[in-house]
């Protein structure tokens, strides 16, 4: 019953985190809020009993959002510079079709039948990295190779972006 209460708690501390990333108008609160997230998720794989998940998830991607903030205090030019507020009907309408999503989402999830794969029940910390780094048949090398390009493209964007347009000024 408590692990109940606490995962209710940690899941609804997760949405409002999540909704105050994507609508705050300040660019290191943003990155705040998604830390916040992805800590919170580390403490569900904790709570799950995932703990080598719970690591990788705290270590990488928590990791990686402080350093996002870093780069985002480094790169911007004005910190304290707002984004423009977006109209409440635009947040209605984008609520409404996140919601629609949603629902269709958890009502394909429930129809699905799922199976337990025979063998799966022992997973230790040395199969999980040799799955990991395995080229064969259900290897995962080639997927992060793939994200840590989709990364570097990222961060190349991000600094043009953060950059921005070189005024007359600049130039002299």
């Amino acid at each position: 019953m408590g692990t109940k209460i606490i995962f209710y708690i940690v899941a609804g501390l997760m949405i409002l985190f999540s909704i105050l990333s994507v609508s705050t108008t300040r660019v290191i609160r943003a990155a705040v809020y998604l830390l916040f997230v992805m800590m919170l998720m580390g403490g569900i794989y904790f709570l799950f009993g995932y703990n080598f998940l719970a690591g990788v998830q705290l270590t990488v991607y928590s990791g990686g959002i402080a350093v996002l903030i870093v780069i985002a205090v480094l790169l911007v030019h004005n910190i304290d510079h707002r984004m423009e507020k977006i109209p409440l009907i635009e947040y209605l309408w984008k609520g409404s079709v996140l919601l629609g999503g949603s629902i269709l989402t958890i009502f394909t999830i429930n129809q699905f039948p799922f199976k337990r794969i025979a063998g799966t029940e022992d997973v230790s910390v040395s199969k999980i990295g040799t799955q990991l780094l395995s080229l064969g048949e259900g290897g995962f090398i080639l997927p992060f190779e793939v994200i840590s390009i989709l990364l570097l493209a990222v961060m190349v964007a991000a600094i043009i972006i953060a950059k921005g347009e070189v005024t007359k000024n600049e130039e002299k």
